[in-house]
């Protein structure tokens, strides 16, 4: 399925930027050049997230995997552009899975491992998916039985694949996959399915899932090509060499993940160590034992790192030379102190799910106090940086009041952004897509910086202009929680917004209006949330705010810009007075 319109393809095939090489394509040459080099590693773990030992494959042990899930996939109906969701945690089936359906030209749908009935419900109706790739458990909670109650009420879904021990009991109708592809699978009919499939380096790879600040979440297509434009920014940022052992321990599910773990592994032929969800000492364990190149960290991690010794105790610094960080702002004496310390550079990424990118690296900006507070101006004529990306894009800051351009210094203006790396719109949602671009065919990414440095050539960043919190990395709609909220009986009015955290990020506060004479507990609330809205874990509150009212402008619009100040000061409006008063944690 070709998405993306031909005048596009024609234009980024003619300047080289795009070519006809699949992802299934580049892992059989690995696979025919490096056979018996380790492909992927499983956390040392993994059974205490999903069911099975720490497996280790070579690339020709995962293409027989690959084949024989490729194999009962095909035999259960599964054909090109057919919509696969799928929800495991980072694990080597994981990438089974990823490859079985690039083999099939089937679409990847990966969702996050916490997302429960609420949000697949909106990806089942939203995609139509025939088939579901997970695992009988993800922690305590089973994934394979939640799988089988949505197919009743989404009869596209017709088949629940699932990983895990086929001596457990296991909920009815779903397929144990193990079994399956243990059988004598049949290769001839895989061979021939596959010599005679016409497959396009421009059809869609996969669907993946950003909430924004809407209340359904939208989905993000894109091809092998447009995955393949955004890996060279991590790989010739952080100078990552061929065959390079990565930790990723971020999530597979979105472009922070997939272009890191799995496409830029892919371009690099490397060795792919996987973690989830995130552990410091196992994550410190396998820096020491795994002889990693490169990985990325979220900044709270950093700091950890950085102000206690022993937590890099035994870490080689001269192979690990260089960390990427991302998801929140980074701090100068950060990035300097791993600098001074380890001799580690720190690579600042800012991104989207949608591919509009921005990495400091070393080369580009040497000093390391400038490399966590400004991002190369990249694709604005005249200013040139060394990451091949930033030649096949384009950027400008607009005011959002005037919708003018901005080019002086000190003023805050939206970041847009077009070029090779940015999709080309929703999937199934014209309306959404219209109001993602602009006129000029830039994409709005709601991100406010400023223009900066001694020759106007940095971005720094100023913080954002959609209604989005971001908790560890995860982006959470509030819209979609206050939705959800105003359905407990006890809820007039809410209201959620996001606190500063030393560690997360961000968490999330619900800030309610109650009925009169309710009243409402936080672990009320995140029951109801969990169990009742079948929300996931990472989106529910941890914090609750009982209001007598919420801020107001005069046309009624609440003014959550002061709830979040109120918040940060500790000053918020005394609760009302009621027999049980709401806990707030």
């Amino acid at each position: 399925m070709k998405l993306v319109p031909d005048s596009r393809i024609t234009d980024f095939t003619r300047r080289g930027w795009w070519g006809t090489t699949t992802l299934d394509q580049l892992f059989c040459t690995h696979v025919q050049q490096r056979p018996d080099r380790v492909a992927v590693v499983d956390a040392p773990n993994r059974n205490t997230v999903t069911d099975g030992e720490p497996r280790r494959l070579t690339y020709a042990q995962l293409d027989a995997q690959v084949d024989r899930l490729a194999g009962v996939l095909l035999a259960d109906g599964l054909r090109h552009d057919d919509i696969v969701v799928v929800q495991l945690p980072n694990c080597v089936e994981q990438f089974m899975a990823y490859l079985a359906c690039a083999r099939l030209g089937a679409i990847v749908t990966p969702v996050p491992a916490q997302y429960r009935e609420h949000e697949l419900g909106h990806v089942l109706t939203l995609t139509g998916a025939r088939a579901a790739i997970t695992s009988r458990r993800i922690g305590r909670h089973a994934h394979g039985q939640m799988f089988m109650s949505l197919r009743a009420r989404h009869p596209a879904l017709r088949t629940v694949f699932a990983f895990g021990d086929a001596q457990t009991a296991w909920p009815a109708g779903v397929v144990a996959l193990e079994p399956r592809m243990a059988d004598r699978y049949d290769s001839d009919a895989l061979r021939t399915y596959t010599a005679t499939l016409t497959l396009s380096a421009n059809d869609v790879f996969t669907i993946c899932w950003t909430s924004g600040t809407e209340a359904i979440p939208k989905g993000v297509p894109r091809s092998h090509n447009e995955w393949l434009s955004v890996a060279p920014a991590a790989i010739e940022s952080a100078n990552l060499q061929p065959q390079c052992r990565m930790l990723c321990p971020f999530p597979l599910v979105n472009m922070a993940g997939i272009s890191v773990g799995f496409v830029a592994w892919l371009k690099l032929g490397g060795t792919a160590v996987q973690h989830h969800p995130f552990d410091l000492t196992v994550f410190l364990q396998q820096l020491r034992s795994e002889s990693i190149d490169y990985t990325i960290a979220a900044p709270a991690v950093l700091g950890q790192m950085l102000h206690d010794d022993a937590l890099t105790d035994g870490i080689d610094f001269q192979r690990l030379c260089t960390i990427g960080s991302g998801s929140a702002p980074l701090s100068p004496w950060l990035v300097e102190g791993f600098k001074n310390r380890f001799g580690v550079d720190i690579v600042n990424h800012f991104g989207s799910n949608e591919g509009a990118s921005l990495t400091s690296g070393p080369r580009d900006i040497p000093a390391a106090a400038d490399r966590a507070r400004y991002f190369p101006r990249a694709g604005v004529q005249g200013i040139e940086w060394s990451v091949s990306t930033t030649r096949r894009i384009e950027t400008r800051l607009v005011d959002l009041e005037t919708d003018a351009e901005i080019t002086e210094p000190g003023r805050t203006g939206e970041l847009r952004y077009r070029g090779v790396t940015v999709f080309h719109g929703y999937w199934n949602a014209p309306d959404k897509t219209a109001q993602a671009f602009d006129a000029q065919g830039y994409f709005r990414t709601g991100d406010l910086f400023e223009i900066a440095g001694p020759r106007n050539e940095f971005y720094r960043y100023v913080g954002r202009s959609k209604d989005l919190i971001i908790r560890g990395g995860m982006n959470i709609s509030p819209e979609e929680l206050e939705n959800l909220i105003l359905a407990h009986p006890s809820v007039r009015e809410a209201a959620v917004v996001g606190y500063p955290d030393s560690l997360m990020g961000e968490r999330v506060c619900a800030c309610v209006v109650l009925h009169a004479d309710a009243a409402l507990e936080l672990q009320q609330l995140a029951a109801f949330l969990r169990d009742q809205q079948r929300v996931a874990a990472f989106k529910l509150p941890e914090r609750l705010e009982v209001l007598e009212a919420l801020p107001r402008n005069p046309v009624g619009k609440v003014l959550k810009r002061m709830l979040r100040e109120q918040l940060a000061a500790g000053r918020l409006p005394p609760r009302p007075s009621r027999k049980t008063p709401a806990a707030t944690v």
